[in-house]
């Protein structure tokens, strides 16, 4: 019997390890999605993922299709916010098929959790089970009254969300 409760202690250990590695590449393709937006001030980035850890939607925060990206759109904070549609949301509207299961990957981590209330409930909605993020040792408590309402929500529908540790955190600073 103690050599069976090994093995699936091991075997745990070994999934664990699996899914810590995919967790890191799926946050650095967020990081290289995040790039490709406009917004000068704020690049977001969101991968969607099944268990087969196969990529089912990406997106950045942007203008809807067809918008014009004028830069002095986003230049004017209050335009810009009606304009832009966020990473998570176009990573859900960009999904090939249902992502009910997936995991979401969201860069930067901006506040913990990392999804708005707005997102929040596409989040839910559309039936993602996990979002991971990188730990921000120094999170912006400009954000902290939404990531409450989001931390809410995502409690209150079973959501679970945690933030994984980053070797380098200059990105941060």
């Amino acid at each position: 019997m103690l050599w069976g409760n090994l093995m699936d202690i091991y075997t745990a250990k070994k999934r664990q390890i699996r899914q810590s590695k995919w967790d890191h590449r799926f946050l650095e393709l967020a990081k290289h999605v995040a790039s490709w937006s406009q917004d000068p001030s704020t690049k977001v980035g969101a991968i969607v993922v099944d268990a087969a850890m196969t990529v089912k939607g990406m997106g950045y925060n942007g203008f809807p299709r067809g918008v014009h990206d004028a830069p002095e759109r986003y230049a004017d904070r209050e335009t810009k916010y009606k304009f832009v549609v966020h990473a998570e949301v176009n990573a859900l509207i960009n999904a090939n098929s249902s992502v009910r299961g997936c995991t979401l990957y969201v860069w930067p981590t901006l506040m913990f959790p990392p999804v708005c209330p707005e997102c929040c409930k596409s989040v839910i909605q559309h039936g993602i089970r996990r979002i991971v993020c990188y730990h921000n040792p120094n999170p912006s408590g400009r954000w902290q009254d939404m990531a409450d309402f989001s931390k809410k929500m995502l409690d209150e529908s079973g959501v679970i969300y945690s933030a994984i540790e980053l070797d380098d955190y200059s990105c941060y600073k």
